[in-house]
């Protein structure tokens, strides 16, 4: 019988932001917080870091400060953006009407 160890990455010491994060939100200047599957997270990041993490494609702008990973959308109900299995542990982010259509044709072609 063969034994394989799995391994098992702490997201607080290697964070891969588009494989980890679901959303994040911007803060006090220089300050994002990562929200994830188990965790939320503060960072502080330089300007251009923050220019190039709002500039990715794979995060889309629903409010002045949110920013969600499109691929880790798994529905849109009732004007809800859901992350995941539905129940009372999901991550959950209200979402504007005028946002749903792109989403929904972003995740479409995704």
């Amino acid at each position: 019988m063969m034994s394989v160890a799995l391994e098992v990455r702490n997201p607080y010491e290697q964070l891969e932001i588009e494989q980890d994060v679901l959303f994040f939100k911007l803060g006090a200047p220089g300050l994002v917080c990562f929200h994830g599957r188990n965790y939320n997270m503060k960072r502080r990041m330089t300007a251009e870091q923050i220019g190039r993490l709002t500039a990715d494609p794979t995060f889309y702008r629903i409010g002045a400060d949110c920013y969600v990973n499109v691929k880790k959308i798994s529905s849109i109900e009732h004007d809800r953006l859901y992350f995941g299995d539905k129940g009372p542990d999901s991550k959950v982010l209200p979402a504007p009407k005028r946002h749903q259509m792109a989403i929904r044709s972003m995740l479409a072609h995704a």
